[in-house]
C-alpha cells in the first residue's frame, strides 16, 4: 500500500491526521536534520497502521521534501 505524507518538523505537538483514503498530514517534534524526522514519521506510520514486526515501512520518495509517498507492507 502507499500513502502520501506531508511532514512538518519542529513541531511543538506530535499529530497524524487523515486528509483522504491515502493522504495524511503529520507534524513531529524532531528536527529535519540528520533523519530524524524522517525516522519519526515511519515509527508514526507503523503505530498507525499496525504494522506487524518483519514488515516493511520505507520512503519510496520525498527523502528531503516534506511530501513523500511512503509504501507499507501489511
Amino acid at each position: 500500500m502507499y500513502i502520501k505524507i506531508k511532514v512538518t518538523p519542529k513541531a511543538k505537538e506530535e499529530s497524524f491526521e487523515k486528509v483522504s483514503d491515502d493522504t495524511f498530514v503529520v507534524k513531529v517534534k524532531e528536527p529535519a536534520e540528520r533523519n530524524l524526522a524522517n525516522e519519526r514519521v515511519i515509527a508514526l506510520v507503523r503505530e498507525h497502521f499496525h504494522v506487524p514486526l518483519g514488515k516493511a515501512t520505507r520512503i519510496i520518495s520525498g527523502h528531503h521534501s516534506p511530501h513523500k509517498i511512503i509504501s507499507i507492507d501489511l
